[in-house]
């Protein structure tokens, strides 16, 4: 698979003036039993517009992605798709609300070619009746153009996805999942696995997504990853948002400080001075005392005969 870096990246589609958000949230929580995973979280994803859920493990992040997706039912607030008020019980059903999501592990088959993990469980047909079969050229044709859409060049649809690199794998997942209509497109730590290069083919087919008028879910641990290409950010902390910012109201540091804690890393790096300085001055006292011990031997040793 190549990647064609010549073309100007396409203009954003931005969100219709007075359009409803594909997926609000407000003040959504999630209870298992008396476990509080998830309290009082808004969030908007809008047509055209990256937003980037960033957050430790154990933040929520998790909790938030299978609410979206269908996979749990939140127990507090409310969750509208397309300005309706809804509760998904199952991915089927947010599916057939245009959401998609892609997860870390992709649900493929490695030994499969790329077409067929393309059109995986959604395989097209030809012929009626007895005489109906699978559509193989057709979905082989499909699968390169929409991935030539996407800005992928791939030399052969016929190749295992087990030989593509993990970038190149999540790619594939993202085009499938714009051919088959999504108009959200949640990406679970796309990035978590993946090397400087590979990262970056990823995050420059994020915004592909965004440019055909997806709003793109992105959930990541890593501002680095996020900040260059999100429009909004939410942050969790503890299962709690810690805020909700525009790209023009923050900047990548402050998202770093506020994801890593400011007071904290004060106070760690206070600890940490205090520690080193008592290590030194302990350091200095054991050269004193062994100076000490070495003058009184050599006391000793001049008194004897």
């Amino acid at each position: 698979m190549s990647t064609s870096t010549t073309d100007p990246e396409p203009a954003p589609q931005a969100q219709p003036a007075g359009a409803s958000p594909l997926v609000e949230l407000e003040d959504v929580g999630k209870n298992y039993g008396n476990i509080l995973a998830l309290r009082d979280v808004d969030m908007t994803v809008d047509a055209g517009r990256v937003t980037c859920v960033l957050g430790d493990n154990g933040a929520g992040k998790s909790t938030l992605i299978k609410i979206i997706a269908g996979l749990h039912q939140h127990t507090s607030g409310i969750m509208r798709v397309g300005g309706e008020e809804v509760h998904l019980s199952s991915p089927r059903q947010a599916l057939d609300r245009g959401i998609a999501t892609v997860y870390q592990n992709l649900a493929v088959v490695p030994l499969m070619p790329v077409w067929r993990n393309f059109f995986l469980g959604s395989e097209l047909t030809k012929g009626r009746g007895p005489f109906e079969r699978l559509d193989i050229p057709g979905m082989k044709r499909i699968a390169k153009s929409e991935m030539a859409d996407m800005g992928i060049d791939l030399r052969d649809v016929d190749q295992p996805i087990g030989t593509l690199s993990g970038g190149e794998r999540q790619c594939v997942a993202i085009a499938r999942a714009v051919y088959f209509g999504a108009k959200v497109l949640i990406l679970d730590e796309p990035t978590a696995a993946l090397g400087v290069k590979q990262s970056g083919i990823v995050l420059r087919y994020v915004l592909q997504a965004r440019a055909r008028g997806l709003g793109v879910v992105f959930i990541t641990h890593n501002p680095h990853h996020a900040y260059p290409i999100g429009d909004s950010f939410l942050l969790l902390k503890r299962g709690r948002s810690i805020g909700r910012f525009d790209k023009s109201e923050t900047s990548l540091e402050d998202l770093t400080s506020m994801m890593a804690g400011g007071a904290e890393l004060e106070e760690l790096a206070h600890e940490l001075k205090q520690f080193a300085d008592s290590s030194e001055a302990a350091e200095q006292g054991l050269d004193a005392v062994q100076s000490q011990l070495a003058d009184l031997g050599d006391t000793r040793d001049e008194g004897r005969p």
